[in-house]
């Protein structure tokens, strides 16, 4: 039986792109073999590829001037990866809004010199920083955020005011959820284990000025984006079942209506939890109500011991993966492209019944 997997990542998949790829996984397409065993230069997995790409490009109206790479290291390669590509003027500025953008700028403190121009530290990351005048160095070679905070539950629902400087974006746990401007970013990338795929691919978005042989001294040909680039993502043997599974995710995606159509349904689904957490005499929110992502929605009772229960129990009724990040420690459901809208409404109906039983 499947459960409702609330997981931060790697996390719930379309149903019906798993019982796809299960149908094709002895004889993909009549190659008589399946895609893990197949060579990453065939013409069956050229195909793959740059259908992937085709139908990426598609559904975020990515322009011709920024190329897409197929990367693996995951998201947390990405921390070095930036500032070894892009620091021109050895000065970066980051927006510091969770743990990950946090890892982000100090990796960057290995290669240059990154300034936090805004926290929210200072209320555990509960909000997203006023970002409309900050004070970015005049010689800052990018702006960094991460634009979805998995661990905190907030988004930023306005990109910050870089004045004139490139933005960097990591977008792991809310990729294509909903429409975006890739113009309005220099480099936008995401892991794909949130919202698209399974584990081991790191989509990279980038404007192709930001491409060249001019990287810092000592930067690894594989660390360069001009060695993938030039070489479609091939230069080495790319994680090649995780690309075809993203690919599959692409095309369940212009099914269901694309990202307008996800942004919709999205909104849905956390209208229907954060109404009831906004009510709820047991269950509070933790994120200041301007700021909440509609991915990743943390919660506590206030009691640690009946976090605990609350967890438990919800395993025992079938909802997988419900315990918060260990740094804050409550609940969190993580509430991706793939959670059916039912999901929600039985967790939902599970919550107010743990509250008449425990208040």
């Amino acid at each position: 039986m499947r459960v409702y997997n609330f997981s931060a990542g790697p996390a719930v998949l379309p149903e019906e792109v798993l019982k796809e790829a299960a149908a094709e996984m002895l004889d993909y397409n009549g190659t008589g073999m399946s895609v893990m065993e197949m060579s990453h230069r065939s013409k069956a997995f050229e195909e793959i590829i740059t259908t992937a790409e085709q139908d990426l490009r598609d559904l975020m109206n990515i322009p011709d001037n920024y190329k897409v790479l197929f990367l693996q290291g995951g998201a947390s390669q990405q921390f070095a990866m930036i500032p070894m590509n892009l620091m021109k003027n050895k000065k970066a500025a980051y927006i510091i809004t969770g743990q990950w953008a946090k890892k982000a700028y100090q990796e960057a403190q290995n290669y240059g010199e990154a300034v936090a121009v805004a926290s929210s530290a200072d209320k555990t990351f509960s909000y997203i920083p006023d970002c409309s005048d900050l004070d970015i160095p005049e010689d800052a070679d990018y702006v960094y955020i991460c634009e979805n905070n998995t661990i905190y539950g907030t988004k930023f629902k306005q990109l910050p005011n870089t004045k004139g400087k490139t933005l960097v974006a990591d977008v792991s746990s809310c990729f294509l959820s909903e429409p975006v401007d890739v113009t309005k970013y220099g480099i936008i990338y995401g892991g794909v284990q949130k919202n698209i795929g399974p584990a081991g691919v790191v989509i990279v978005i980038i404007r192709e000025d930001l491409i060249t042989e001019d990287t810092l001294p000592g930067t690894p040909t594989m660390l360069k984006y001009k060695t993938h680039a030039d070489n479609k993502s091939l230069y080495n043997t790319p994680p090649a079942y995780g690309i075809y599974i993203c690919g599959k995710v692409f095309k369940w995606l212009k099914k269901m209506g694309g990202l307008e159509a996800m942004k919709e349904l999205n909104e849905k689904k956390a209208k229907i939890l954060y109404d009831f957490l906004d009510q709820s005499k047991l269950f509070k929110g933790t994120v200041v109500e301007k700021d909440r992502s509609l991915m990743n929605v943390p919660f506590v009772t206030g009691n640690e011991e009946l976090d605990a229960k609350f967890v438990k129990e919800a395993k025992a009724a079938g909802f997988e993966n419900l315990k918060g990040h260990r740094t804050v420690g409550g609940m969190r459901a993580s509430i991706y492209n793939a959670m059916p809208i039912e999901g929600v409404e039985k967790l939902v109906e599970f919550m107010k019944k743990f509250e008449e039983e425990n208040s």
